[in-house]
C-alpha cells in the first residue's frame, strides 16, 4: 500500500463518517417522530463533549451534567468529529489489512457494531448503566441507540460507496 492510498482511505473515511453522521440525524429526526426512538440531544452530547474537556468522564446521573455555553454548538461539532473518528480507523484498517475500500455490506455491519461504544461507555459514563437500562426512558434508551447506529451505518454504506 502506498503513500497515496493511504490517503485515499482517510479520505474515503473522513468523507464516510460525515455521511454517517448526515444520515443518522436525518433519519433520526424523521423515525423520533413516531416516539418508537429518543430524538438525539446534541446540547446533552455538548455538555458531555464539555466535561471531557474538563477531565471528566463519568456522572451518577445525567442531572449532574451542568448546562454549557454554546452546547449545541460544541455537540454538534462532537457528534461529527465522533462519527468521523469512528470512520477513518475502520476505512484505514480495512484498506491495510484487506486491501481496497470495505464494501457497502460491512460499512453496515461496522456501523451496528458501534452501538456499543453508546451501550457501554457513553450511557455508563453519563450514570445510566450499560445499555442505557438505568434512563429515564429505559429500553427506548437501548434500543434508540441501536436504531442510531444502524442509520450510521446505513450512511457510511452510502459513503465508501460514493466514494
Amino acid at each position: 500500500m502506498g503513500m497515496g492510498d493511504g490517503l485515499d482511505a482517510m479520505l474515503t473515511g473522513v468523507i464516510a463518517g460525515l455521511v454517517g453522521t448526515l444520515v443518522m440525524d436525518a433519519l433520526n429526526s424523521l423515525v423520533a417522530r413516531t416516539q418508537l426512538i429518543s430524538r438525539i440531544d446534541v446540547a446533552m452530547i455538548g455538555r458531555m463533549a464539555a466535561g471531557w474537556a474538563r477531565g471528566r468522564f463519568y456522572y451518577k446521573s445525567p442531572n449532574e451534567m451542568k448546562q454549557v455555553q454554546n452546547e449545541v454548538l460544541i455537540g454538534t461539532i462532537a457528534h461529527y468529529t465522533i462519527g468521523v473518528g469512528l470512520s477513518v480507523p475502520f476505512v484505514v484498517g480495512w484498506s491495510f489489512l484487506v486491501g481496497g475500500s470495505p464494501t457497502p455490506a460491512w460499512a453496515l455491519l461496522y456501523g451496528i457494531a458501534t452501538t456499543v461504544a453508546s451501550w457501554f461507555f457513553v450511557y455508563p459514563s453519563m450514570g445510566m448503566g450499560a445499555f442505557g437500562r438505568q434512563s429515564p426512558e429505559g429500553m427506548k434508551a437501548t434500543l434508540s441507540s441501536l436504531a442510531n447506529h444502524l442509520f450510521y451505518g446505513l450512511g457510511l454504506a452510502i459513503g465508501v460507496a460514493l466514494v
